[in-house]
């Protein structure tokens, strides 16, 4: 443990008492917002030394069913991510369908890909006439 976590377990002016690992992964949040459990694990390295994913997880749980009230949430996965996120709730409740709507994949609509195919077979149109106008001026 270092004297940083140290002072912060120990100062007597919070309402919440935290165990070290806890502490570590509530700090990272704060300062780092939503994260998987193994950035956690990287960001947390100063603050607490976690053995793995799994220690870091089951101190995320603990968070989550903390017994004055949830202090983290898993968000929906975000698209070509392997695990979760989690975010802290210091901040009131989190808006899971608004996060997941502005992570969720953006696929092109059929009439915006029609409308770009059409702009581009233009332009090639408008290009080959130039060649061929520059082909005579030039005597080629």
């Amino acid at each position: 443990m270092s004297k940083y976590s140290q002072r912060l377990c120990n100062t007597r002016y919070s309402d919440y008492r935290f165990e070290p690992p806890e502490l570590a992964i509530v700090c990272a949040l704060l300062l780092r917002g939503p994260q998987t459990p193994g950035e956690l694990r990287t960001h947390c390295r100063r603050l607490y030394e976690f053995a793995d994913n799994r220690a870091v997880q089951e101190s995320l749980e603990k968070l989550a069913d903390y017994e004055r009230g949830a202090i983290v949430q898993a968000l929906p996965r975000s698209p070509g991510r392997r695990d979760v996120e989690y975010m802290h709730l210091f901040g009131g409740p989190v808006d899971v369908e608004a996060i997941a709507a502005t992570r969720a994949p953006t696929t092109p609509s059929r009439a915006r890909d029609d409308s770009t195919l059409a702009d581009l077979e233009r332009r090639v149109t408008q290009l080959e006439a130039v060649i061929e106008d520059l082909k005579v001026r030039l005597g080629d």
